[in-house]
């Protein structure tokens, strides 16, 4: 995934920060917060999490089934693997 190698330091600092944002939620639930602060700190990682997971889906893509010059059997290998992610994901 090279990919992934090459965009590192992006990702890194988007996971990071949802990171910051799950903290923020143990906070909230140590501090009792009320239930409507906790569901918007949810609803925010959960946004946070859909959006990583759409930027490595777009590279996915873009890398390793829609890039020319590879061939039949790796796109249908990067096709399977992404299948297989988005089935994970959406369960």
């Amino acid at each position: 995934m090279t990919h992934v190698i090459s965009n590192k330091d992006r990702l890194l600092a988007r996971v990071r920060r949802i990171a910051g944002q799950v903290a923020a939620i143990e906070k909230a639930i140590a501090d009792e917060a009320g239930c409507s602060t906790v569901l918007h700190q949810v609803a925010g990682v959960r946004g946070a999490v859909a959006g990583l997971m759409d930027e490595l889906i777009e590279d996915h893509v873009r890398e390793h089934v829609a890039r020319p010059g590879l061939t039949d059997e790796a796109r249908a290998e990067a096709a399977d693997e992404l299948v297989a992610a988005v089935r994970r994901y959406a369960k």
